[in-house]
């Protein structure tokens, strides 16, 4: 037990009240200081643990003794002072020991809450330093989380991927600013199928071509709470630099206008 105001607070209070109750005594009867006792004990317990409960437990305990003998003497104790001194022992020790466990365990809570934030902290500054867009998805599709990596590539402004908005939203984002680089009239097929991917967990890798000319590899995760991890790696110089220009035409040709399937081959070259 560490020494300080709130670690002497208890077993002070308690002694001070048992001696105001002892010099009440003499002059007029007063009534039980045993619930104040008990109050007296939790709080300690409150203030500063188990350490602090039980010392203030042990004060409480053996000034009511001294109280009981002061007022009948050693032949004078009866069977009921002698219950109630037990009674006392027994409620100030069952006391201490919730009140300075529940402390413990809410302190452990608190230390392990704060680790969990720091670390949470410290990961999501790392994940703004790489060049892999990141999105963290909860189990309603609303983005809990987005790296600065994904908010560059797509012109998120912060006031809107701050806001925690759902992934439909930051779709249609990129639709209205442009960048994708997709015909408007594939844009609503190229939504739908990014969405339903999203929706059942779908893992395989698709390339986007964005209107600035970078290419990234957009990847969905499952995870276990019902959320997605999206992830969407720079690729742009090893798909533009190994595509023969002379086929671009022929994957173009590979859309699918209708959104029958998924765009699997839709951007191999673009």
């Amino acid at each position: 037990m560490r020494f300080g105001w709130r670690a002497i607070s208890g077993p002070v209070l308690t002694a001070a009240t048992l001696l105001l109750a002892m010099l009440f005594d003499r002059f007029l009867p007063t009534a039980s200081p045993v619930p104040l006792l008990v109050g007296i004990v939790a709080l300690a317990g409150a203030l500063s643990g188990l350490a602090s409960a039980i010392t203030s437990a042990a004060v409480a305990v053996i000034g009511a003794a001294l109280l009981l003998l002061g007022r009948h003497g050693v032949s004078g104790l009866t069977t009921t002072d002698l219950v109630q001194l037990g009674l006392l022992a027994i409620t100030t020790a069952a006391t201490a020991g919730i009140t300075g466990l529940m402390r413990e365990r809410l302190l452990g809570t608190v230390a392990a809450e704060r680790r969990s934030h720091a670390t949470a902290a410290r990961l999501s500054a790392a994940l703004d330093q790489v060049d892999i867009g990141i999105v963290l998805l909860d189990a309603e599709t609303r983005a809990e989380f987005i790296n600065r990596a994904f908010r560059d590539y797509f012109a998120v402004p912060d006031e809107i991927a701050d806001g925690k908005p759902p992934f439909i939203a930051l779709m249609y984002h990129g639709r209205d600013t442009g960048a994708f680089e997709l015909p408007e009239d594939e844009l609503g097929t190229f939504i739908a199928q990014r969405m339903e991917m999203v929706r059942i967990g779908d893992a395989t890798p698709i390339n986007i071509a964005l209107r600035n000319g970078e290419v990234l590899r957009f990847v969905c995760a499952a995870l276990p709470d019902g959320g997605r991890m999206l992830s969407y790696t720079p690729v742009t110089d090893l798909v533009r630099h190994t595509d023969a220009p002379s086929r671009a035409d022929y994957y173009r040709s590979l859309r699918d206008p209708t959104g029958r399937r998924l765009m699997r081959h839709l951007r191999a070259a673009e």
